[in-house]
């Protein structure tokens, strides 16, 4: 059984931190791409990071400079950290992994990050 288990989620005020982590199990962790995606409700999907098998990720412009992602192969794990965070933040943040024809195969549950001032 392929999982992706999210934590890390929560309650912040703006310009706090917070740090996601995605842990997966059931596949073979180091051969699949990750990308983090968030979303509010009643707006697209939008994602956030891709790290390739390789290591290189590619970043949101809306994120680019305050979060930052990190990939632990050896412990299975994919991380965001999130830094000087900002209402507009305010969203469900979802893992994913390993990219098929049409998009990322699996999909973690998803944690709510909430931002105030």
């Amino acid at each position: 059984q392929v999982q992706l288990v999210e934590s890390g989620g929560g309650s912040v005020e703006a310009g706090g931190s917070l740090t996601l982590s995605c842990t997966g199990s059931g596949y073979m962790f180091s051969d699949c791409g990750m990308g983090w995606y968030r979303q509010v409700p009643g707006k697209q999907r939008e994602l956030l990071s891709g790290t390739s098998s390789g290591g290189t990720t590619s970043y949101a412009e809306s994120i680019k400079g305050r979060f930052t992602v990190s990939r632990d192969n050896g412990a299975n794990t994919l991380y965001l950290q999130m830094n000087n965070l900002k209402i507009e933040d305010t969203a469900k943040y979802f893992c994913a992994a390993c990219r098929g024809n049409s998009g990322y195969i699996h999909w973690g549950q998803g944690t709510q990050v909430t931002v105030s001032s």
